[in-house]
């Protein structure tokens, strides 16, 4: 017989997954601050494949509008700068030597706008996950109610907990949305 502790751990679980992979995307989206997470989606073509930056470079931030990306083997520069260049955020790296510089530009208006749109549809996502594990643990509760395995005052309760755990992690996403659509207006 399945008790609530496993229907609430394995909810938990997918639903801290949902949120981390907000966290996630947040940290791609930029906002005016430098951070190494800013280049995770660039893939690099190195020795016929393409990789992570993280695994051809290290990434730092030396100072507030600036990345740097020291690329471990020198033959490689000339990918890096070309997969930042084209990974579709709008930056410029420069290299020099086997140190590529990424400044970060100013932040218009305009393209604020476009981030918070972003992280909204990226919280939306989120959400949507989190609903779908919902009901994923609803069903579960109802069938063994049909089976008998449960009673009904018992179905009852198990899904009002369901439902709390739901309003909780559909919170804290809230939250997480919040905060960075602060971040991304304030910089």
């Amino acid at each position: 017989m399945a008790d609530l502790a496993d229907i609430k751990t394995d909810i938990t679980r997918r639903m801290d997954g949902a949120l981390d992979v907000l966290k996630r995307e947040f940290g791609g989206l930029r906002t005016g601050r430098a951070s190494p997470a800013l280049l995770d989606p660039v893939k690099v073509e190195a020795y016929g494949q393409y990789m992570p930056i993280n695994q051809v470079a290290t990434v730092a931030v030396p100072e507030a509008r600036m990345i740097t990306v020291q690329v471990w083997d020198r033959s490689m520069v000339n990918s890096v700068v070309a997969a930042i260049r084209d990974c579709g955020l709008g930056l410029n790296p420069q290299p020099d030597g086997q140190i590529v510089r990424v400044p970060l530009p100013v932040l218009t208006e305009e393209r604020r706008n476009e981030l918070a749109k972003t992280a909204g549809k990226y919280a939306e996502a989120a959400r949507i996950a989190v609903r779908g594990v919902r009901r994923d643990g609803m069903e579960q509760i109802k069938a063994l109610e049909k089976k008998h395995e449960i009673s009904e005052d018992d179905e009852r309760v198990w899904l009002e907990q369901v439902q709390k755990i739901t309003d909780d992690y559909i919170k804290r996403l809230d939250i997480s949305l919040a905060d960075k659509e602060k971040d991304i207006r304030q910089v």
